[in-house]
């Protein structure tokens, strides 16, 4: 019997499925797709709260984590997020809302 050949499995990843959807614009302004990322600095009471994933589905924002440090007094997340200029401030506003503290990443380029 001849040997059935085998579709390629898709890669592992659903989260990349969760973050690839697309930006809708809901206006002139807002279809302008900004990249930003940020250091995240989480309180305490917030460090086992899905923060993260609770943003990509309150906002249409693209999240994702850089770089991270949890402990059980503090948590820091580089994030970067991706969407509409409104959904990224409205995004970013609301994390301050909740107490995280929220500073931009500062990129330094090397000449050479």
């Amino acid at each position: 019997m001849p040997a059935k050949s085998r579709k390629p499995a898709a890669p592992a990843t659903p989260r990349a499925a969760a973050v690839s959807r697309s930006v809708k614009p809901t206006g002139k302004e807002s279809a302008t797709v900004v990249q930003r990322r940020l250091w995240l600095t989480y309180p305490p009471k917030r460090i086992k709260a899905p923060v993260i994933w609770e943003l990509g589905h309150r906002f249409e924002l693209s999240t994702n984590i850089r770089q991270a440090s949890v402990t059980d007094e503090v948590g820091i997340v580089c994030l970067e997020v991706q969407g509409s200029a409104t959904e990224v401030e409205a995004g970013l506003k609301w994390l301050k809302k909740l107490g995280l503290s929220v500073e931009p990443v500062e990129l330094s380029t090397v000449a050479g």
